[in-house]
């Protein structure tokens, strides 16, 4: 682990093989929020967040499982599959103009069949959650997101929608996407800046470090399992692409 200069990147990686995690966070010229995080007194409720979704308030410091019971068919295969490149935060600091953002990288990935997904992508059906180690529980929780399409994993431009209005992933190619945690859907004792810290910071433990949760839907998804199975039934099938980091021990469910 290591600690960024003043307003600085710092990067958290998740390599698509192997699974090494490099947490980053960046620092600010004002004082550092207080590390001691507390859950609420009392539940907050959800609230709707102004570039449009929800703020799921009312789950933090729950201690919820971070995979998702899957929804049909299809959902845990790797055939489409959405991978986590890297996630965290940027400061401007105090001269340039913007305000600090929380930013998840991911790619989507098909395999020997093209999938054709519909602009804006997952318009209204993207989810991300964050959880805290240690059974801290969950750190924020965001519903109802748009996922944007980019020409790069680190800090990529956005890409515009093709005159047929769909992103193709042809097989071999992955299609990168952004989504921004909404500073309004972070719990309280936490912020963008330091939302994903470890507990310790300098630890070399993964089991310190928050999970993130990114799920995905769209009814191409659905479609595209049911195709490359065969299976008629359709509606069996899950619709949505759920990545999980670090993925959590399958033996403890």
């Amino acid at each position: 682990m290591f600690r960024a200069s003043l307003r600085s990147w710092s990067v958290l990686a998740v390599p698509v093989v192997g699974l090494l995690v490099l947490t980053y966070a960046a620092t600010t010229s004002e004082p550092r929020a207080s590390t001691e995080h507390r859950a609420p007194a009392e539940p907050l409720r959800d609230s709707p967040l102004p570039a449009g979704g929800t703020a799921r308030l009312s789950k933090c410091g729950v201690d919820d499982w971070p995979r998702p019971v899957p929804r049909g068919k299809g959902e845990r295969g790797k055939d489409p599959q959405l991978v986590l490149t890297s996630w965290g935060a940027y400061d401007p600091g105090p001269k340039p103009p913007g305000k600090p953002r929380f930013t998840v990288h991911a790619a989507i990935r098909t395999g020997d069949r093209p999938l054709l997904l519909d602009a804006p992508l997952a318009k209204g059906r993207v989810t991300l959650d964050l959880y805290g180690p240690h059974g801290e529980g969950v750190r924020a929780s965001a519903r109802g997101l748009t996922a944007t399409v980019v020409d790069s994993g680190y800090l990529g431009k956005p890409v515009k929608a093709p005159a047929s209005g769909s992103f193709r992933v042809d097989p071999g190619k992955e299609l990168l996407v952004d989504v921004d945690l909404p500073a309004g859907a972070v719990c309280p004792g936490h912020n963008l800046l330091d939302v994903s810290e470890c507990s310790p910071e300098d630890t070399n433990d993964s089991a310190d470090c928050p999970v993130l949760t990114l799920t995905f839907a769209d009814p191409a998804i659905r479609a595209y399992r049911a195709e490359m199975t065969g299976d008629g039934a359709v509606d069996s099938f899950s619709d949505r692409l759920v990545a999980v980091f670090p993925e959590p021990d399958t033996s403890e469910v």
